[in-house]
């Protein structure tokens, strides 16, 4: 269950890797009860009519105390809600980074410079991988895991570019997990790859909690998304190692700033490293590649044991 929205809720479908399907179970168990005791002391007279003509007067005293207990759900004190919000959404963290670190061991064994690529739906995020893999070919063999709540057709998209590639359908996560990454990093050849690639779920809210067990966090807008996208969803973009501003041939159609998409990155990632590109003309794409093979150089040279 994702911590910001609350996507993925127990009963609804679950998702699946590679059409292995696997589900989440969330149990809990609250057994919510308190006592109360009441009384009730009436004292009333009132007159009944026992015949044509005959009234008389009757004074009645009851006086009772009972205690009962009873379940309830909805009437806790806004500090016992709070409390239990903040446990919950530090539970659903530590049980990822644990296994997160777990990920980022085993890929440090293998010698894999893993990416973590996230970016909102329709930013150009598939063809941008597909020709990042392909201007890639020999000099660093990739292999893909790729997130959607539906469908395989980025899986497909990028299969056409020679790597494997293995498909996550989360079904209503709108994010990936580390535990989903672990399972579909087991129907990928790791033998000779130097690169992972994980194509997240198109969306720049949840994904920013989720550490995988990257090496470099890498974020991507288009120029069709306007200027100040990095100032509207700040910590996706201050988590960025990397941001990619992509689409970069439809600047001038689109009536695109380029100077305040600079200022606004600047402001929401200061650290990160930039690359503008287009995945269409080619341009930037050679040092994005010649990027990714000095980081995964300087990997292994920092792991000479890793296989």
């Amino acid at each position: 269950m994702c911590k910001d929205c609350g996507c993925g809720l127990p009963g609804e479908e679950p998702g699946g890797v590679s059409g292995h399907s696997h589900q989440h179970s969330h149990e809990h168990a609250h057994s919510h009860e308190h006592a109360h005791e009441h009384s009730h002391n009436h004292t009333h007279d009132h007159e009944h009519p026992h015949g044509p003509g005959e009234h008389h007067g009757h004074e009645h005293s009851h006086s009772h105390t009972h205690p009962h207990s009873h379940p309830h759900r909805d009437q806790q004190k806004p500090d016992e809600e709070l409390r239990r919000t903040v446990q919950v959404r530090q539970s659903i963290l530590s049980k990822n980074d644990r296994l997160a670190e777990r990920n980022r061991g085993f890929f440090r064994a293998r010698g894999l410079l893993v990416l973590n690529v996230l970016s909102s739906p329709g930013s150009g995020k598939t063809t941008f991988l597909r020709e990042t893999v392909k201007a890639l070919g020999e000099k660093l063999k990739t292999g893909l895991v790729v997130g959607d709540l539906a469908t395989d057709n980025d899986a497909q998209r990028l299969r056409a570019s020679g790597a494997p590639v293995v498909q996550i359908t989360t079904g209503t996560m709108c994010h990936l997990e580390a535990d989903m990454v672990a399972r579909a990093v087991k129907g990928l050849p790791l033998d000779g790859l130097g690169l992972l690639i994980i194509e997240n779920v198109g969306n720049l809210v949840c994904p920013a909690s989720y550490d995988l067990g990257e090496d470099l966090r890498i974020v991507l807008f288009s120029v069709t998304e306007g200027e100040d996208k990095p100032l509207k969803y700040p910590p996706m973009f201050q988590a960025a190692d990397v941001v990619i501003l992509s689409k970069i041939d439809l600047a001038q159609a689109c009536d695109f700033s380029r100077e305040q998409a600079l200022e606004s990155i600047r402001r929401a990632a200061p650290k990160a490293k930039l690359f503008e590109t287009s995945a269409k003309t080619g341009q930037g794409m050679a040092a994005w590649r010649d990027y990714l093979i000095e980081q995964q150089q300087r990997k292994r040279a920092a792991d000479p044991l890793a296989l």
